[in-house]
């Protein structure tokens, strides 16, 4: 049989057909032009479905990855100046509260606590040889008391006879400027009873270690017994030390409080204290509040998420608290969307990686916020 041409076989398709072919044919064109306005018009009704409901179930959530590790670092120094005599760890090293950083030579610190416990000494017997001196005194005035009054005895008896001029008036001269001699005398050892009393504390039973002379000789004791332990320079907190290379045997320490600008012996940053500061869009800022749940994941672990919570957020935008603020008064002035500082407080358990300050992160706060209930409920 011989091909019919393709003209023949267009105008065969084209022609209109009677019968069962061709109403199939009908059919088909009819029902794909309706699947074709179904599509169109169901395509644009489910696009508008998932975006309204994307948009009534969203904004819940607000990230970031401006979002940075910060923990705790001290400068690790001390009060007392001296040479440095060993160095206990070593760079990088994890230390607990309380372990020995290093050692100031305790030689003078020694010898200064020894002196000043033997001045402490020397000021109970000093106080101890006062009591005794006072009590001395109190009897000697007790002896000029009674010279006083037999010095008045015989000065009104010779009173008596010079009226009756039974004796020569420098006799009587002689017996009444004798009693004002022992009466200056009495009233002289009064006064020093009365100084050596207010030394003792106004009270002559107090116990010498009352007293102000002793407690400010234990005051020296205790202030060089502090630094003679604060030789011993230990970790107040958990953490890792660095910069420990600049600290070897034979350096000089200076004190922290004499210096005029110090240089820290060692750094510790604490491996505990450990908290995530994200600087936040101020547009996204609108449903966040300190508590609200965190979720953040750090670069360098990628497949772990650390939880937490909203710590505090910051009073002031970045540029706020920048050295030199921008100036929008002129007239090119460009609205920025500012950034606001969101401390992240971390739930931290034994399995979790080891985190280290300036790590770079991303952090995920969930606000709670839902826009279809706001709806429902006015």
């Amino acid at each position: 049989m011989s091909a019919m041409p393709s003209e023949t076989v267009a105008e065969y398709a084209a022609a209109p057909r009677s019968g069962g072919l061709g109403e199939m044919i009908a059919r088909l064109r009819a029902d794909r032009a309706f699947l074709r306005r179904v599509l169109m018009i169901g395509g644009i009704a489910i696009v508008a479905a998932v975006s309204a409901a994307l948009w009534l179930t969203g904004g819940r959530y607000v990230s970031t990855d401006d979002s940075y590790v910060h923990a705790a670092q001290l400068p690790v120094s001390t009060d007392v100046s001296g040479l440095v005599k060993d160095v206990d760890v070593r760079e990088g090293q994890i230390v607990k509260k309380g372990d020995v950083l290093f050692r100031i030579d305790p030689l003078q610190f020694q010898i200064a606590l020894d002196n000043a416990k033997a001045n402490l000494n020397n000021e109970r017997l000093t106080l101890l040889a006062q009591k005794d001196a006072y009590a001395s005194t109190l009897k000697n005035i007790a002896a000029q008391a009674a010279q006083v009054q037999l010095d008045q005895v015989t000065a009104d008896r010779y009173a008596q006879l010079m009226k009756q001029s039974a004796i020569a008036p420098n006799t009587y001269d002689q017996a009444r400027f004798t009693l004002a001699t022992a009466q200056a005398q009495l009233a002289a050892l009064k006064d020093q009873a009365a100084q050596q009393l207010a030394a003792l504390g106004g009270n002559i039973n107090l116990p010498v270690e009352s007293l102000p002379p002793y407690r400010a000789a234990l005051a020296q004791v205790d202030e060089q017994q502090r630094q003679l332990s604060h030789s011993v320079v230990r970790a107040p907190f958990d953490g890792m030390v660095t910069a420990v290379d600049s600290l070897q045997p034979g350096t000089l320490v200076v004190s922290a409080l004499s210096a005029v600008s110090t240089t820290s012996a060692v750094l510790l940053v604490s491996t505990k204290d450990v908290w995530v500061e994200a600087d936040m869009k101020e547009t996204d800022l609108t449903h966040v509040h300190v508590g609200d749940p965190v979720e953040v994941t750090i670069d360098t672990y990628p497949g772990h998420t650390w939880h937490g919570s909203v710590d505090s957020i910051s009073p002031a935008t970045g540029s706020d608290f920048s050295v030199l603020p921008a100036e929008n008064a002129s007239g090119n002035w460009v609205k920025v969307t500012q950034r606001v500082t969101v401390r992240v407080k971390l739930e931290q358990h034994p399995h979790d990686p080891p985190l280290r300050a300036g790590l770079s992160a991303y952090v995920s706060i969930d606000t709670g916020h839902r826009r279809w209930w706001r709806l429902l409920n006015g």
